[in-house]
């Protein structure tokens, strides 16, 4: 990989972002089957399966959607990886020879023994044929997968696990990383990528949404010397989900899937780093019948790799090696052979370590089973087959720490400890600077429809309270990050935000108070969630471009007035619909 290409990339979008705002790069890659492959990212080149990606934001980072197609940081040929070139311009859902599945730059977080490894800390992603049951953090692959949302996702575990080796007691996660940035069907909205989703686990190609394959998180600015990467190709055999085979790509290159690869600074071409019989892979079906499918690896340093054959070598001062964790995608030889731990049979969504010498088998060893990040497995009886773990990292810190309390964002939500009314994966503490000036309350002055008055927002509905719509966020028009939120709706019912330019005296309608005039416009509808509330934006600048003819559009200068009108079946004035408080926002540039 050439050093300049990630440098380069990496300054030209940091130069947007204030000088402290990126401490890192979310880099990561997508499968050959959805529709992001092919599509030209900002610099005019079409993207590929075997590309580095990286999100085409002022931080570098997942934020809010809509987003723009992802930025290639590393491209996989004809410099960058060194792959094959001729894969350039392929659409989604045609299979080509670079697909890269597993990628770490050797920096991740070192696992101490007897140090437990804290929520937050191992992230990971799975693909749209992934399922577990109901989770008791939300958003997860249990709340996301039946919206077809969960593929393009990252999830963190939001349990501290006791550090390596099978663990009996079952896990949890939370999303931290969405593929679009856009509320899914779930409710739940939180920081995306700029890839395309849903994507509905059926059979066959192309997929109409995107599968997020390998990722990794990087210091930014890039340390010196930052060029180093460490990845695996594709093996060949059939999916046994998708009904179709894998690309081949690490065949097509002379290796096998099981291997990791380096492309080292100053090369231009790919290089055996660790070969698959030394992580006990291809021992049972011969070559290229295991896949290694994650990968998490600390590089000690010296030249080459040091396998380790026992848990925690890599700390060992006298005899050092490197740390290496890695997963197999399902349909490898090795799943349901005894791992050199313990015995336990292998699984796709294991976390595995090399074998350990004079261990139980000449298998990986299960490090972190599936079963301790909150996954489905045959094990449990919850998956048939276990989920895969498409790509993994342990983090050196949270990605997302807006309110400075060392936890990540989303595991602090999960857990109770910051507040997210609004649903859109941020601390409220974190938006609390209010936009707009709120008008048309359901208050003794106006005309509450049958006496239901709750003066602090929109009028008595059947859920005894009042729709409160609020603003954060910011009004400009060019940073179209204005996010309205409405609270106290009915829950799981059908809601929309409605605007216009000219503000009218309260109006009874149906179980509330309308306070807009012709011409009104409507933003497009969502669900509430279980508890009432909705929410829209960022990109309403963008979605009223999108949604409405050029009369409706938002423009600096302009004082549009949003209401949320939604469904209020069983309120107390026998009508079906209710409004929250209306709310005036003055855009500005």
């Amino acid at each position: 990989m050439s050093a300049t290409t990630f440098t380069r990339a990496a300054l030209t979008l940091g130069a947007l972002a204030p000088a402290a705002a990126a401490q890192s790069t979310y880099l990561f890659s997508i499968d050959w089957q959805g529709p992001t492959v092919g599509l030209v990212d900002p610099s005019g080149v079409a993207i590929t399966e075997g590309d580095i990606l990286m999100p085409t934001t002022s931080t570098l980072m997942p934020a809010l959607g809509p987003l723009p197609v992802p930025t290639i940081a590393v491209p996989h040929a004809p410099t960058g990886l060194g792959l094959f070139p001729g894969c350039i311009g392929h659409p989604g859902g045609t299979p080509c020879v670079v697909e890269v599945d597993a990628l770490s730059f050797g920096l991740d977080q070192v696992f101490q023994p007897g140090v437990v490894i804290p929520a937050g800390q191992i992230l990971f992603s799975v693909d749209e044929f992934a399922a577990t049951g109901p989770s008791p953090f939300n958003p997860s692959v249990g709340s996301e997968a039946p919206a077809f949302d969960a593929g393009a996702d990252a999830f963190v575990n939001m349990n501290l696990l006791p550090g390596l080796g099978f663990s009996p007691f079952p896990g949890a996660h939370v999303a931290v990383q969405d593929g679009d940035g856009i509320a899914s069907g779930s409710g739940f909205a939180y920081p995306g990528v700029g890839v395309r989703e849903s994507n509905p686990p059926f059979p066959g190609v192309p997929d109409i949404g995107d599968n997020v394959d390998a990722l990794d998180v990087v210091p930014f600015p890039p340390a010196a010397g930052l060029c180093d990467v460490f990845y695996s190709l594709d093996a060949a055999f059939l999916d046994i989900l998708e009904g179709v085979p894998h690309t081949g790509s690490a065949a097509f290159h002379g290796f096998v899937g099981g291997d990791i690869l380096t492309t080292p600074c100053g090369t231009v071409a790919p290089t055996l780093w660790a070969p698959a019989n030394a992580l006990g892979l291809d021992l049972v079906g011969g070559p290229d019948s295991d896949d290694l499918d994650a990968l998490i690896l600390h590089e000690n340093g010296v030249n080459g790799a040091q396998i380790p054959g026992q848990l925690w070598q890599w700390i060992n001062t006298t005899l050092p090696s490197d740390m290496i964790l890695f997963s197999v995608r399902r349909g490898s030889a090795v799943i349901g052979m005894p791992d050199s731990l313990l015995g336990i049979p292998i699984e796709e969504g294991d976390l595995l370590v090399p074998p350990i010498t004079g261990g139980l088998s000449p298998y990986p060893g299960i490090a972190i089973p599936a079963e301790a990040l909150g996954l489905g497995t045959v094990r449990s009886g919850t998956a048939f087959p276990g989920n895969d773990l498409d790509a993994a990292d342990a983090l050196l810190g949270p990605l997302f720490d807006c309110d400075g309390d060392g936890l990540e964002d989303a595991v602090a939500i999960a857990l109770g400890v910051a507040v997210d009314a609004n649903l859109d994966g941020i601390p409220d503490a974190c938006q609390m600077n209010a936009i707009g000036t709120p008008f048309c309350f359901c208050n003794t002055v106006a005309p509450a429809p049958c006496g239901n008055v709750f003066p602090t927002g929109g009028c008595l509905n059947a859920s005894a309270t009042g729709a409160i719509l609020t603003g954060t966020g910011s009004t400009s028009v060019s940073l179209d990050n204005l996010v309205l939120t409405t609270t106290g709706m009915n829950p799981s019912t059908f809601a929309l935000t409605v605007r216009s330019l000219n503000p009218f005296a309260p109006t009874p309608i149906q179980n509330g108070l309308i306070c807009l005039q012709n011409t009104i416009y409507r933003l497009p509808p969502y669900a509430t969630s279980p508890t009432g509330v909705g929410s829209i934006g960022p990109g309403i600048v963008f979605l009223a471009a999108t949604w409405n003819p050029p009369a409706g559009w938002i423009f600096a200068g302009q004082t549009w007035n949003f209401q949320t009108w939604y469904r209020d079946f069983g309120g107390p004035c026998g009508g079906f619909s209710n409004f929250s408080n209306a709310l005036a926002v003055t855009f500005t540039p």
